[in-house]
């Protein structure tokens, strides 16, 4: 069972956005098995479910940077919960997390979320309960008991390469092995933050929303660590409000790391439509391709608006 109902335009539109980046991916001979989306709106009628399409929405993929999106909600809820104690560093570390995507922030808040730091190696005993407080990231998050995360892993660190010591330890002795999210997990997240979620109040919820917010006038706009230029926020009609968390990676030293692009959008277009666009992509063809996702997000946007 899934958090959205099944839309005949939503479908409509989806069926446009794969027309659009099949041939895409066959000119560029990456398997179109590689590209996943789920695009929801509101529900039209209050307390209903939202309307939504989508595509391969349980491809288990690695999320590059769109794990940081749980990452916040998770401090967030240990924030409330007593667990976290706030602090200065843990809210520069939170902004900057998602604002400028830094994996030294993230980093930070997996630490004080489960104890663990990548130090100097430990025997096997010590290694053991460090894997299993790392897990603690895991068991938040099953702990909500939605079925939309089945098969997701939270538990590695972000790195802009391979991994030593601890860290690559823990990676090898992890049955499921890096970071993975499901297009479909990342949509229910987006999900629960923008509606009214009973699982934090509004304050810790309007602070989640403000980090994922978008300037398309920033300063910083035309910089891809702005995460709107190449991504499905960068082609929107002007005006358009922006709430978003982009994820790339090109070459890790790991095929199973190597070469994404995704995105995770919410977007309210001046006249006031409101879509949610989650699209997941694969293979250096796509990953390089700063043009790729932009017409995906204006493809949506301009259907919603024929409405």
């Amino acid at each position: 069972m899934s958090f959205f109902t099944d839309s005949s335009d939503l479908k409509r539109i989806g069926a446009l956005i794969e027309a659009h980046a099949a041939p895409i991916y066959a000119a560029r001979s990456v398997p179109f098995t590689q590209f996943a989306y789920v695009l929801t709106r509101p529900a039209p009628e209050p307390g209903g479910k939202p309307e939504g399409a989508a595509l391969r929405p349980d491809w288990r993929a690695y999320p590059c940077s769109l794990v940081k999106v749980f990452h916040l909600f998770a401090a967030q809820l240990r924030l409330e919960g007593g667990q976290l104690s706030a602090h200065g560093e843990l809210d520069r570390a939170m902004r900057d997390m998602i604002l400028w995507s830094s994996n030294s922030a993230t980093n930070y808040i997996i630490d004080l979320l489960t104890g663990t730091t990548g130090d100097t190696l430990l025997n096997d005993a010590e290694m053991d309960a460090w894997c299993e407080r790392r897990e603690e990231i895991n068991r938040i998050f099953v702990g909500l008991g939605w079925p939309e995360l089945a098969g997701i892993n939270l538990n590695q660190k972000l790195m802009d390469d391979l991994r030593y010591g601890r860290e690559k330890i823990a990676l090898d002795r992890s049955h499921v092995g890096h970071n993975c999210l499901t297009p479909i997990a990342m949509a229910r997240l987006m999900h629960e933050i923008f509606s009214d979620s009973a699982l934090l109040p509004p304050a810790r919820l309007a602070a989640i929303r403000d980090h994922l917010a978008r300037d398309a006038d920033h300063p910083e706009r035309g910089r891809g660590i702005y995460q709107l230029l190449g991504y499905l926020g960068d082609a929107l009609p002007r005006g358009t409000q922006i709430w978003s968390k982009a994820g790339r990676t090109r070459w890790l030293g790991d095929d199973r790391a190597s070469f994404r692009r995704h995105d995770t959008l919410r977007a309210i277009l001046p006249a006031g439509q409101e879509f949610r666009l989650t699209v997941f992509t694969q293979g250096e063809a796509i990953a390089e391709d700063e043009s790729f996702l932009p017409a995906i997000g204006a493809l949506v946007a301009t259907e919603l608006s024929r409405a």
